[in-house]
């Protein structure tokens, strides 16, 4: 076992970390305080992205991508997360895995162009009455006497809609049968909805989704049909390992480095408050969980790069990271004091932020629910070192 970051690695999270210290943090307290994000400025940061290489990092290098393994782009991941979410989707994109099954004229039409990032995507899976319960959703395409799809139904918490060109949309084609559709914004029936403002996530807008009959072509059916489901549950997995669990690790990193920093500058009775053993427990908890979901998560990637079934081991990843963001960032605000509280320094964003972790993507109770009856079926496979 070596659990040391060879040469290009520790290049990579260089990169990245000088990158969101020079050009994504100056933006951060306007993003915040207006939730906007100029579009003059999501251009630059996207432009400066790609000149150093760090757009699609989990695209394959022969269609532009960075071709990264799975452990390399977690461990850029874990950096993405010292700034905010509405920075890191403009500057270093949302390209999902489902995409890789474009073929014939959907690589040039959908693929290609989002890797590029000439064209951004989001992905649709949430209804109104099926959160995390993806297989319950209600919107559904039949085809019509011209062989064509017809869409119909709508989506919620759509995030990263407004500035998306496309979507992949899950929906049903038959009883007991989900299919993925690539739908371009714009066609006829299709309506965006209002932006269901946060807690959180200031600048990343959740729109409502609406598709009216929408007629769409045989070409828009992504993989096969009947596939929906797998391509969904497939792209939620690698979300959950990278955009959550590793962006939770490099969340909680940014906040303890903050928490630690202000403990040993901040004196009350005579003594700088890191001396005090409480607030010490709180900054040694937080080290040993953010270590702990650290390897965690790369264990998890390790497996997927080994080609094994990880399913579990995200799941227990999804669960852990997001819980550790919020205990983590919770310490932060009681070491802080009132100025943690207090909407002048970020650590109140963070404490925001943290919030949705423990619910997008299959909320820790349905994990859990997940990791326990893959633990009664399987046994001690799931936590012994050699079973």
């Amino acid at each position: 076992m070596d659990f040391s970051l060879n040469d290009e690695q520790k290049m990579m999270i260089d990169t990245i970390r000088r990158f969101i210290a020079e050009e994504l943090k100056p933006l951060e307290d306007a993003l915040e305080n207006t939730g906007a994000l100029p579009e003059a400025d999501a251009r630059r940061i996207h432009t400066q992205s790609k000149a150093l290489g760090l757009y699609a990092l989990n695209m394959p290098a022969e269609l532009g991508g960075g071709g990264l393994s799975n452990i390399d782009r977690i461990i850029c991941e874990e950096q993405f997360g010292h700034t905010t979410d509405m920075l890191i989707r403009r500057a270093f994109g949302n390209v999902y895995e489902p995409l890789l099954h474009c073929k014939g004229a959907q690589i040039d039409r959908w693929l290609k162009p989002a890797v590029a990032g000439a064209r951004t995507c989001a992905i649709t899976i949430t209804e109104s009455g099926a959160g995390s319960d993806a297989a319950g959703i209600k919107t559904h395409a039949k085809r019509n006497e011209q062989g064509q799809w017809v869409l119909k139904g709508s989506k919620h918490f759509i995030s990263d809609g407004e500035w998306s060109d496309f979507f992949l949309v899950s929906a049903k084609t038959g009883d007991k049968e989900i299919s993925m559709f690539m739908v371009d914004k714009g066609l006829a029936g299709f309506t965006v909805g209002k932006d269901q403002k946060m807690m959180g996530l200031r600048g990343t807008p959740h729109l409502e989704l609406f598709f009216d009959n929408v007629v769409l072509e045989d070409v828009a059916l992504l993989g096969e049909q009947g596939q929906g489901f797998k391509l969904a549950m497939g792209a939620l997995n690698v979300v959950r390992l990278a955009q959550v669990g590793a962006r939770a690790v490099g969340k909680a990193t940014h906040v303890c480095e903050m928490m630690v920093e202000y403990a040993s500058d901040r004196k009350q009775f005579g003594q700088r408050i890191g001396d005090f053993q409480m607030v010490q427990q709180q900054i040694a908890d937080s080290v040993i969980e953010i270590n702990a979901a650290r390897w965690m998560v790369y264990q998890a990637a390790w497996m997927l790069d080994q080609g094994l079934d990880a399913r579990e081991q995200i799941a227990m990843v999804k669960v852990h990271a997001a819980e550790t963001l919020g205990r983590v960032v919770d310490r932060a605000v009681q070491i802080f004091g009132g100025m943690g509280f207090c909407k002048e320094l970020p650590v109140e964003r963070y404490y925001r932020d943290a919030r949705i972790y423990r619910i997008f993507d299959g909320t820790s109770e349905i994990h859990r629910g997940v990791i326990a009856k893959s633990v009664m079926k399987k046994g001690a496979v799931l936590f012994d070192v050699n079973r």
